[in-house]
């Protein structure tokens, strides 16, 4: 997919009569009040709609289409969620921290009082689901997912889609498995769902593929994107909403296809790039806010068709078993085998105070950045290692999860 300059942010609508714009946003109105009105609700339906162009139109909409996408009865749910105990719990100073730098996740000139009463909502929530489910782990950027639900939907239904997220659809939690695996004692059946980026990007533009493998650049700038399903980085609301109708509706591998598109959507400017870990990760890290949505939401559907998940999963492994192999654990295996840590935390603390202080000059400023350079690129592919999920459970999660979908998702 080359990428086309004169695309617009907005969609393929661009150029489009209004008329034409009306006739077929009534249409879609029409079908999904058709969809939502039949015994049983037609969820296919709905899943189409918020996959189609322009999504689910209206947060009205959403309000009454998310909770199906997520199977998720509303007519059994309390009119009040219980109060939350927040004395002594171990999430609180953390969630509030993230909550009070979330000012611009709320809509700009939101009058204080209400944004301070949707925040005390908002922790609410987060402490309620992590209450209820203790294998759950909070971690940040969470809120960046939660938020979204809440403003949409309000207290009561987003309390219940964010724990049916959290705990069921995206395979006992993409989001949360980011955290968890952090936590766990081993990461011996932890598997890179960050991985699967690279294969979808080789399979679509090799020569994109080839220059990131050369610059060593990782997957760590998507991390922000996948955990929190680009509400973090994307400024507009209106954009974080139609990728949530289309992720909601969608396979919980679909962030890593989207985030494949916007790779290959940038092609000119990564290969204009040094080739260099730190300047290509910095371009990458760097969302683009006008990004043309729809057409990158129907080329993600197209890769998802012609290249799915088990075809990807077994090359996956096999790259998360080389960085294992090959250059994270490498050196620090050869440090510990001699070392322990504590020992291995001073010496470098010496080593930094030593070159902090040396007087030698041109060798010291020569030394330093390539010294700079190995530790940035092993900081940054030891976090790309310890960030992922059970890849084997989540293909054969999937595989059960896919067979409820329509066949004809992306018309």
């Amino acid at each position: 997919m080359k990428r086309s300059r004169s695309v617009g942010a907005s969609s393929p609508l661009n150029g489009i009569g209004k008329q034409d714009r009306d006739s077929r946003r009534k249409r879609k109105l029409a079908e999904i009040s058709q969809a939502l009105n039949v015994t049983p609700v037609d969820v296919a339906v709905l899943r189409r709609m918020a996959i189609s162009e322009g999504g689910l139109l209206t947060d009205e909409i959403r309000c009454k289409v998310w909770p199906w996408l997520l199977n998720v009865p509303t007519n059994i749910l309390p009119e009040k969620p219980e109060e939350v105990e927040r004395e002594n719990n171990k999430d609180y100073n953390q969630v509030l921290l993230d909550v009070q730098r979330s000012l611009r996740r709320f809509p700009p000139g939101m009058p204080d009082e209400q944004r301070e009463g949707l925040q005390e909502e908002l922790i609410d929530i987060i402490l309620r689901v992590l209450g209820r489910n203790t294998q759950l782990h909070y971690y940040q950027g969470y809120h960046d997912i939660v938020v979204t639900f809440l403003l949409v939907l309000g207290e009561r239904l987003a309390t219940a889609l964010v724990e049916k997220l959290s705990t069921h659809h995206l395979s006992l939690s993409l989001l949360f498995l980011y955290c968890r695996d952090f936590m766990d004692p081993t990461m011996d059946n932890t598997k890179h769902i960050l991985n699967y980026l690279m294969p979808i990007i080789e399979r679509v533009n090799p020569e994109v593929h080839d220059f990131m493998q050369q610059a060593e650049v990782g997957t760590i700038f998507a991390l922000s994107w996948l955990i929190t399903w680009f509400g973090h980085v994307l400024s507009d609301f209106r954009h974080v909403v139609r990728l949530y109708d289309f992720f909601l509706a969608c396979h919980p591998l679909m962030p890593i296809y989207f985030a494949a598109v916007i790779v290959q959507y940038r092609e000119d400017e990564v290969l204009d790039c040094e080739c260099d870990m730190a300047s290509v990760h910095h371009l990458l890290s760097q969302i683009p806010q006008d990004l043309p949505y729809e057409t990158l939401i129907s080329r993600a559907g197209d890769l998802f068709v012609q290249f799915p998940p088990s075809e990807l999963a077994r090359e996956a492994a096999q790259q998360y078993s080389q960085q294992m192999a090959a250059s994270t654990f490498k050196d620090f295996d050869l440090t510990s085998e001699q070392q322990r840590p504590d020992k291995v935390l001073r010496r470098r603390r010496r080593e930094k105070q030593a070159l902090e202080g040396a007087a030698a000059g041109a060798m010291v400023a020569t030394a330093q950045p390539t010294a700079a350079r190995r530790f940035v690129r092993l900081a940054v592919m030891g976090l790309t290692v310890a960030l992922g999920a059970a890849a084997l459970t989540l293909v054969n999660t999937a595989l059960e999860w896919v067979p409820k979908l329509d066949l004809h998702l992306f018309p």
